[in-house]
């Protein structure tokens, strides 16, 4: 039994069908996988395609389009191409209806000329919004191939307004927001110094630059907010501040102050510029010091030991970690508690992220430890209650990903995000700009919601 579509995903799959180019803009875990499989199912019944070639993060290319397809449009064949089955999972390519690859597959997509009417759907888009990166480039040239284009990402402007202009320009030739793109930074940014000479300066965002986009893009962009749509249960984000240990708070108005730090060890730490020291303390924060080789020594073990109590006073977390040694000492304190755990983060193959997923949304494990990059698109793990970051990235849109693992689709339970900070110390900071650039996402996005909604 295929249950039904959602009110919103049916308005979804219509809004593509009806938009040969497009952006899909919805939360994440609002099913955008599946709105887009069926709009694609009533192109090819209606004769209006073939094929659909999914480019999303490697992470997801199973559990979410691979499994979708098999469980709401079985009658469509989906092949999953990585790099190492591409030859056997891509060709012939009129065996399948719908091929999945990774981002990066451009690289070996681009020289090859596809026969048929192809949909191009490009999950989580911001991956290509650099324009000078070789990805984003070969996408440019494969995009003439693709009369049908949709773009998808709940997150479209993470790090400000020129982060839109490529991917807008895939999507519809330039069009809206035009084919230059120095032209459009000048529009919707100015340029502010950092340092002596013209050429140190910093494009910050108009004031009306978001206004200007929504405008733009509002007749292509779909748009609807997990709440809107869905009877979720409440989410709690709360930033829980801890004081560091004296001796490591010592530590740290040292490295602070001197840019060098020395470890019992004998070993010394030193930081060439300003950059690098900022990055070393939030290291430091964490417990540990890098060298230039790769290795660290850990300082002081108490926010991982707190990261864990929050894990047993749950029944089922999920947790970001951003380095290594945290990852090595959560995993040794999980092994020592006896608490049952899976690691996803890029050493972890695809195959065991997928056995991960489903033990623990089976109640077989009682946390998951994650990198956000490796984990932060399209995984469910809605059995879990909790997410946890043992420390702060700068990333929006790998901090919006990953909370929604467990906040969206599925879940019945109240959820909160737990954010350790050291007080008094540049994690506080790093939080203060992570919630500008999130409030910046939410602008954009707010603002098409209401452009469409006046619009409609």
């Amino acid at each position: 039994m295929i249950p039904p579509l959602f009110a919103h995903q049916e308005a979804n799959a219509q809004f593509k069908v009806e938009h040969p180019r497009m952006f899909d803009g919805s939360d994440p875990g609002t099913g955008k996988s599946r709105a887009t499989l069926e709009a694609f199912s009533r192109l090819k019944k209606a004769g209006l395609a073939d094929h659909m070639l999914v480019l999303a993060p490697k992470s997801i290319l199973r559990p979410s389009w691979s499994a979708d397809c098999a469980k709401f449009t079985p009658h469509l064949l989906c092949s999953v191409a990585t790099a190492k089955e591409k030859d056997k999972a891509f060709w012939p390519r009129e065996q399948a209806d719908v091929y999945v690859c990774n981002h990066d597959a451009v690289r070996w997509l681009a020289g090859i000329t596809l026969t048929g009417r192809w949909v191009l759907v490009v999950d989580e888009f911001p991956a290509f919004k650099n324009r000078t990166a070789q990805r984003s480039k070969q996408l440019a040239v494969m995009r003439k191939q693709f009369d049908y284009r949709w773009f998808l990402s709940g997150t479209m402007n993470s790090n400000g307004a020129c982060d839109i202009w490529h991917p807008a320009f895939l999507v519809d030739d330039g069009e809206r927001l035009g084919r230059q793109f120095w032209g459009f930074r000048t529009q919707v940014c100015e340029p502010v110094p950092t340092g002596p000479g013209g050429q140190y300066v910093e494009w910050h965002d108009k004031p009306h630059a978001q206004m200007m986009i929504a405008d733009r893009l509002k007749d292509i962009t779909f748009r609807v907010k997990l709440e809107d749509c869905l009877d979720m249960p409440e989410n709690v984000q709360r930033v829980l501040h801890v004081e560091l240990p004296p001796k490591l708070m010592t530590q740290y108005r040292q490295l602070q102050r001197e840019a060098v730090l020395d470890h019992d060890s004998g070993a010394r730490i030193s930081a060439v510029h300003a950059s690098a020291k900022t990055n070393k303390l939030l290291q430091l924060c964490s417990g540990a010091v890098y060298a230039g080789d790769g290795t660290y020594q850990v300082f002081d073990t108490s926010r991982t030991e707190l990261a864990l109590e929050l894990v047993q006073q749950r029944e089922q977390s999920v947790v970001a970690f951003i380095w290594q040694h945290q990852r090595d000492q959560l995993v040794a304190a999980a092994e020592a508690a006896g608490i049952s755990y899976a690691v996803i983060d890029g050493s972890v193959p695809l195959i065991e992220r997928e056995k991960a997923v489903a033990m623990f949304q089976a109640g077989k494990l009682r946390v998951i430890f994650a990198h956000p990059q490796s984990a932060g698109h399209g995984l469910t793990l809605t059995k879990g209650t909790a997410t946890i970051w043992v420390s702060p990235t700068y990333n929006a849109e790998h901090f919006q990903q990953f909370n929604r693992r467990i906040y969206r689709a599925g879940q019945t339970q109240r959820t909160e995000t737990i954010c350790i900070a050291a007080a008094g110390t540049a994690e506080e900071q790093v939080y203060e700009k992570l919630n500008g650039k999130i409030e910046r996402m939410d602008t954009l996005m707010d603002l098409l919601c209401g452009l469409q909604d006046r619009a409609a």
